[in-house]
């Protein structure tokens, strides 16, 4: 198709949207996933608007309150990374009490981070204000065994499940526990950074992947109270609320189990909240190689599939998580997440064996246009609407024109995860827990 044709049909369309021949156009050409997001898009954005609103007509907010804080630190392998986190945990400018629980998980394998956490823990404790707790599991459990040991021992109104090898602003803990003045919030998800951005080119897409996919996402999807995932490296609830649903449950993938099992109220509760605040700021790793970031997401979304149609299958249920929540959760969760990268690749196959070169081309031009567009726009909203460090998030801006091509594989990625949970059931073989704790789950 020459660029004289495409703009002929351009006129077309100005002249008349419904045209026949611009619609047997579209529909030939165009992947029609790209009009199932087009909705998604735009309620987002238009939650970002709000927020952005809401914040410049208002003042800057404080609780009166500084409820207790228990921050449930899980531990494994990090060595030192874990020490980090107990200190910037101690350090954080909060006047409330902070009790810290790291928890080592298999502390007798991991004695190096055993070592380091009680080392960094006698320092914690000469705080004002501060309490440490470490708890040794010295034969390994796995994540969710830890975060329920952690939450056994927890004494703080406020529980907040954090990983080793992350590290906070020193203000996280005040910008997170303001929430809870509000009886009806029962979980605030934590905004995450990636701190190792600048290692390579990979590491700085994911850095963008992060902050437009998740933190700009979650800030548009928080304006209107459904928010898709708390983040399993960076959640806090209400401990009470916890209590309700008897802490986690066993399994992979135990943050968007938990943020389910929570809303699984919200039908008939419907003031209780889950929060978004871009303003309270995690830093975390991500992978720097391919195979790594492959195997990372081999597990993140072949745990979607094990989660949406084994676990929650029978209370994926209007009735208990309101309407608001079942419609975002089955268009941003189930079409998104689970059938969009499966379409793609039934898609993908389909054209390489119907049309010819040139209009496998012309296809993928007109998507990566489009992805270009939609990354764009989220860019500069983040950037203008939302970041707290604009200046340091431009600096990724040289990444944005080959961010599309890294979605497009990354949802490969996504397609192949999803039919390898299906046919291999590779939950039950996760890095998250040992085997013989991940076999004792019914699903």
């Amino acid at each position: 198709m020459t660029g004289s044709m495409i703009l002929k049909y351009i006129i077309i369309f100005l002249r008349d949207p419904f045209a026949p021949q611009v619609w047997s156009l579209i529909v030939t050409f165009i992947p029609f996933v790209i009009f199932l997001e087009i909705p998604v898009y735009a309620f987002i954005l238009a939650g970002i608007s709000k927020y952005y609103l809401r914040k410049i007509g208002s003042r800057p907010y404080s609780s009166p309150v500084s409820p207790a804080v228990s921050c449930i630190v899980t531990c494994y392998s990090e060595g030192q990374g874990a020490a980090a986190t107990v200190r910037c945990l101690a350090e954080q400018l909060y006047s409330g009490f902070i009790e810290i629980i790291p928890v080592v998980d298999g502390a007798s394998a991991n004695i190096e981070t055993y070592n380091a956490v009680m080392k960094m823990a006698a320092y914690a404790r000469s705080m004002p204000n501060r309490r440490v707790v470490v708890l040794p599991k010295w034969q390994r459990g796995g994540r969710v065994s830890s975060l329920n040991a952690g939450l056994a021992v927890a004494s703080g109104e406020i529980v907040m499940a954090l990983d080793g090898d992350t590290s906070f602003d020193n203000d996280m803990v005040a910008k997170a526990a303001r929430h809870f003045s509000d009886k009806n919030v029962v979980g605030v998800a934590g905004a995450l950074r990636v701190m190792n951005a600048r290692k390579n080119l990979l590491t700085r897409i994911q850095a963008l992947e992060y902050m437009m996919s998740i933190h700009a996402s979650k800030t548009g999807l928080s304006e209107f109270n459904v928010v898709n995932n708390i983040s399993g490296a960076f959640g806090i609830f209400r401990k009470s609320f916890l209590e309700i649903i008897s802490g986690w449950s066993s399994g992979t993938a135990e943050d968007l189990d938990i943020t389910l099992r929570i809303k699984n109220y919200f039908g008939r509760y419907p003031a209780l909240k889950i929060v978004f605040d871009p303003e309270a700021i995690g830093h975390t790793e991500v992978p720097e190689t391919v195979l790594g970031l492959f195997r990372q997401r081999l597990r993140w979304d072949g745990d979607l599939y094990y989660l949406y149609f084994r676990k929650h299958s029978k209370t994926f249920d209007i009735r208990l998580m309101g309407l608001g929540n079942y419609i975002l959760q089955l268009w941003t969760g189930l079409m998104f997440q689970v059938f969009m990268p499966l379409l793609i690749i039934v898609y993908m196959s389909y054209i390489c064996f119907v049309y010819s070169i040139h209009k496998i081309i012309f296809i993928f031009s007109i998507v990566y246009v489009f992805y270009l567009f939609v990354s764009t726009v989220f860019y500069f909203a983040f950037v203008l609407l939302v970041s707290e460090r604009a200046k340091e998030d431009l600096k990724l801006l040289p990444v944005l024109p080959i961010f599309g091509l890294y979605l497009f594989f990354i949802r490969l990625v996504n397609g192949f995860a999803i039919m390898w949970e299906f046919i291999t059931r590779s939950h039950l073989d996760s890095s998250m827990a040992p085997w013989w704790v991940l076999k004792k789950s019914k699903f």
